[in-house]
């Protein structure tokens, strides 16, 4: 017998009637309903297969009579039957309907009435189902692009960048922390009881004073300390902190300084240039090549924020009615990140709410317009590659795994084999279709000078 229960063209003589009811959200209500024969069938074969392999004291295995397994295993062999009859329905009406459950749905069973031999039973399962998605006309948008211009200030930011990225680190005579100086500090939470919260503890923390490089941004209270001094640091977080799990949050913090560094900063000169790389003969070849880099990334920073214009008027004027399951699903990926980040375990993370005031309820509830967002993004893209029919050739996929292969300064094979590895060449193709898609939709668009924007802008996004 295949897994569904059924042969080849036994479809019709199982399947009565079935009806399909479109709920709220992209859910479906399916009836169906089997009939009685079938089941009759499905029972015989049971109670044939528990004869064969139920022991029961005083008789022989497989020679158990069929009425005397009936008085002892009665409700099973129903219960079991009905199990079977549903499992084997379910699949043959799955095989011909269009709406079938999405993967983040399970489908929720109601049975009114039990099974009963020699009568037809009827069933209900709900589950949510890919929605329906209906696009406005979403070639030809308008945009206005921004105005970027890579200037002097920019090139003399990238050089000190390189300067602090060749200087050398050595120890501190004073000890005294000062903006610029590498610190190794241990920090952790303290509750109410100032006691310190494992599951914020840090030891041997390194970071550049002044860098904000630092989830609790302690730079400014750092200032001053000695090596070996241990301080209180309390802070308070706006609402629109960067971090989510600090937000609107108020902290105190245990700090221990361990030690203090100095950074030996070298000239920019051609000494430098040719430290950098050996395809530098002066500085003047490295103010070149950082130009080339700042104007191609202005050119790609510039794309996206035209491909996210169209993309935010396009969903907007969408219609997608999303399965709650979708939603919980994105909702819940995005807690176990936020435990992840805050270490890995969630009942520390949740009995800091409960001191706070605040529960896992309510911030998955601020978090549900986000999740929203990203989905509806995600369905509506998703729909116009399909709408367009966008494929890939073999020469799409392998000329970005050879880029990938030229950045890491490795082999296509060695490129190739670490993203079937890592599974990552599934997203890869899913990357370039939505590429592809990007370039029809940035295709014959009209197109205004938007404001003008200073490059350390477009790279912060303040814009």
């Amino acid at each position: 017998m295949d897994p569904a229960g059924l042969k080849r063209g036994e479809g019709s003589s199982v399947i009565k009637s079935k009806k399909i009811e479109e709920l709220d959200n992209s859910s479906v209500k399916l009836t169906i309903s089997v009939k009685k024969d079938f089941i009759q069938k499905q029972y015989d074969e049971l109670v044939a297969e528990y004869c064969k392999t139920v022991r029961i004291d005083g008789f022989r295995k497989g020679k158990v009579p069929a009425n005397v397994l009936l008085r002892k295993f009665g409700d099973t062999l129903l219960g079991d039957t009905t199990e079977r009859v549903i499992r084997s329905s379910l699949d043959k009406v799955f095989e011909k309907v269009e709406q079938k459950p999405i993967s983040t749905s399970t489908p929720e069973l109601d049975t009114k009435k039990d099974l009963e031999l020699g009568k037809d039973y009827t069933y209900s399962v709900t589950f949510d189902t890919y929605p329906k998605i209906e696009l406005p006309e979403y070639k030809g948008q308008s945009l206005e692009e921004l105005q970027v211009k890579v200037s002097d200030e920019d090139m003399d930011r990238e050089l000190k960048a390189l300067q602090e990225q060749n200087s050398i680190v050595i120890d501190k005579k004073d000890t005294t922390v000062l903006t610029g100086d590498i610190v190794n500090v241990d920090y952790a939470e303290l509750d109410e009881k100032d006691e310190e919260i494992a599951a914020s503890k840090r030891e041997g923390f390194v970071f550049e004073v002044g860098s904000g490089y630092h989830l609790y941004k302690i730079d400014n209270e750092l200032v001053g300390m000695k090596t070996g001094e241990e301080k209180i640091v309390a802070k308070d977080f706006g609402e629109d902190f960067e971090f989510k799990e600090l937000a609107g949050r108020s902290v105190k913090l245990k700090v221990k300084l361990n030690a203090v560094k100095e950074k030996q900063l070298p000239e920019i000169n051609d000494e430098l240039a040719q430290d950098i790389s050996d395809k530098y003969e002066n500085l003047e070849d490295l103010k070149k090549d950082i130009l080339e880099k700042l104007e191609k990334y202005t050119k790609q920073k510039i794309r996206e924020h035209n491909i996210s214009q169209i993309l935010e008027k396009i969903t907007d004027q969408a219609t997608i009615a999303l399965p709650k399951s979708m939603v919980e699903s994105e909702l819940q990926d995005q807690w176990r990140l936020f435990v992840s980040r805050l270490g890995g375990e969630e009942k520390p993370v949740l009995q800091q709410l409960e001191t706070e005031g605040r529960s896992k309820e309510q911030i998955l509830d601020e978090w549900r317009a986000g999740a929203e967002k990203k989905l509806k993004l995600q369905l509506v893209v998703n729909e116009m590659v399909k709408q367009e029919g966008i494929e890939l050739e073999e020469n799409d996929i392998e000329e970005r795994i050879q880029k990938e292969a030229d950045a890491q300064n490795i082999s296509f094979e060695e490129a190739k084999e670490t993203m079937n590895r890592n599974n990552y060449l599934e997203f890869l193709k899913h990357d370039l279709k939505n590429e592809k898609l990007y370039d029809i939709l940035l295709d014959g668009g009209p197109r205004k000078k938007g404001k003008k924007v200073k490059f350390l802008d477009l790279v912060q996004g303040n814009y």
